[in-house]
């Protein structure tokens, strides 16, 4: 895809270099009042610091080139561990890590919960699955997530700003003190930016990938006025049988345009339908999926997804994504110059994750299912009374595991039994590819695996078992070829750039997390990054220069 045409880059230029003798554009009804400010973030999914400095090198007119150029790029930006949407972005939005947030995956467990659908909690055997990913919604084929809305998928802006309305509460883990389903945001162990900036008496927004997204609002009550969440393994035809949104990248970037529009609608003074006045957010924003499903897709339209063999140099899909993302960064920079609020606007790009490999010819695919099911049938033959000793497993480009067993005994044996396992995988051509070990490099289990997260082995939330992957190593039974989840550089290694008024340009190579985006983020918009738990916590500082 193209770049931006010349006024696009002016304008952002003018964003990056606010209170630099910009002008404000043409401010109209519903615009922001010139002493209020705001903060813009966004989430390229998946896009790594590399992605950054080789589409900017390759595209110097660029919108994220100009952006580069005139705030503060940090090189060595990291992301939580586990680096997963989940704790990526909670990161970036209460400044705290998954010991604090309690949250180290989207789809995780929680030994002090209850499963969904109990009614009874008296003598109710604790435990339970905790996945709040595209399962949760009313109706998973519809982008509206089963609100009933015409006229879809073009329809979904008029989709509720308050997503709990389309999440199914029999789905929920249910608290075993209250006997009631537990929220998202009740999960979350802390507040978020969003909490603060709405009790200091301004408006939020965002824009996510699935209703379970709610769970940005926090514990208590809802801190995002305007919340749009199209559900993005729903089906373009809404259909159960169909491609979803992430089969095929144009799709993607169809999925993701939906959210660009709400974002520019909240910055014209809009709700995200664009059909109701309101005022402008002091936070909102967006994330992009269209990268991430670049990097994973084998193919899409009958092009490679994905690197080329240097691993560095994007494949056409992904070559297509990163320049549409550029153009609709291009879009909300355009949009905040036509409101007037330029000089007040803090804009920020980063990523909740990686992904890996980018090397194509490192890639192992390995089906964990038989290795799981090999543990089990292993424990259980000596313990009958657990007949699944891993009781939950989200293994991407990395292992994490919840044991019925939390003894030091069985910790050691699944560790043992990972450690031994050899077996054959496939590279990228579908050949079969021998790995060692599970395909793990590392394993830390029991109370290595608590202290390794910086929390106690009694934590309920801690994964009993967590380990990083050889290079290459992606779990699936199917074609993907990248994935994320684990420590590595490709995983954690994102992009970061801060612009807006009084902020200088410089390339910062120190490291630093995406956790402190949220401290900065109060910064930016006068208020006390104390405010927020998990900083108070951590003691969680502002990024440098900003």
């Amino acid at each position: 895809m193209g770049m931006r045409r010349v006024g696009a880059v002016a304008a952002a230029v003018c964003v990056a270099a606010a209170g630099a003798g910009c002008t404000s554009g043409h401010g109209g009804p519903g615009t922001a009042k010139p002493a209020e400010k705001h903060v813009v973030l966004v989430s390229i999914d998946g896009m790594h610091e590399s992605d950054l400095t080789g589409f900017v090198a390759a595209h110097p007119q660029s919108v994220l080139a100009k952006l580069t150029e005139r705030g503060v790029h940090y090189s060595a930006a990291q992301t939580p561990i586990p680096s997963d949407s989940f704790p990526g972005l909670l990161a970036q939005v209460t400044g705290g890590m998954p010991k604090t947030t309690g949250v180290y995956y989207d789809d995780s467990y929680a030994h002090d919960l209850v499963e969904a659908g109990t009614t009874n909690c008296a003598g109710a055997k604790p435990g339970a699955a905790v996945s709040f990913t595209e399962e949760l919604d009313k109706d998973i084929t519809k982008i509206d997530g089963g609100q009933g809305l015409p006229n879809l998928p073009d329809g979904v802006l008029q989709m509720t700003p308050d997503p709990t309305q389309v999440i199914d509460p029999a789905k929920l883990p249910v608290d075993p003190t209250s006997c009631r389903p537990l929220t998202p945001g009740a999960y979350l162990k802390v507040n978020t930016v969003f909490s603060v900036i709405h009790d200091a008496g301004h408006r939020t927004a965002w824009s996510d990938k699935h209703p379970a997204y709610a769970i940005l609002n926090g514990p208590g009550a809802t801190t995002i006025d305007d919340l749009f969440t199209p559900e993005v393994d729903s089906s373009p035809a809404g259909t159960s049988d169909g491609d979803t949104w992430v089969d095929d990248n144009n799709l993607t970037q169809r999925y993701d345009t939906f959210k660009v529009d709400s974002v520019i609608n909240e910055i014209g003074g809009k709700d995200h339908s664009g059909t109701r006045q309101a005022d402008v957010p002091a936070l909102l924003g967006m994330n992009f999926q269209s990268v991430s499903t670049a990097e994973k897709l084998a193919t899409s339209g009958n092009q490679p997804g994905g690197y080329g063999p240097d691993g560095h140099t994007p494949g056409p899909v992904l070559a297509s994504a990163l320049g549409y993302v550029d153009s609709q960064i291009g879009r909300i920079v355009d949009a905040i110059d036509h409101a007037g609020i330029t000089d007040t606007t803090t804009v920020i790009v980063s990523a909740k994750h990686g992904q890996a490999p980018m090397q194509p010819q490192t890639l192992t695919r390995i089906d964990d299912g038989p290795i799981i099911d090999d543990i089990n049938t292993a424990w259980a033959a000596s313990h009958p009374d657990t007949p699944k000793l891993i009781t939950h497993s989200v293994n991407d480009d990395a292992m994490i595991m919840w044991f019925a067993d939390r003894s030091p005994q069985a910790a050691t044996f699944v560790k043992d039994r990972l450690a031994s396992r050899t077996g054959v995988g496939y590279d990228i051509t579908g050949k079969p590819k021998p790995f060692t070990a599970s395909g793990t490099d590392k394993i830390y289990a029991g109370a290595d695996a608590a202290a390794f997260f910086g929390t106690i082995p009694t934590d309920p939330r801690v994964p009993d078992l967590y380990a990083s992957t050889l290079p290459g190593t992606v779990y699936t039974s199917k074609t993907k070829i990248a994935e994320h989840g684990g420590l590595a550089p490709a995983d954690r290694n994102v992009l970061l750039i801060v612009t807006g008024p009084g902020i200088t340009h410089r390339d910062d190579t120190t490291t630093v997390s995406t956790a402190q985006i949220a401290p900065t983020i109060l910064n930016r918009l006068d208020l006390d990054p104390q405010k927020l738990q998990a900083v108070a916590i951590e003691h969680t500082q502002a990024l440098p220069g900003t």
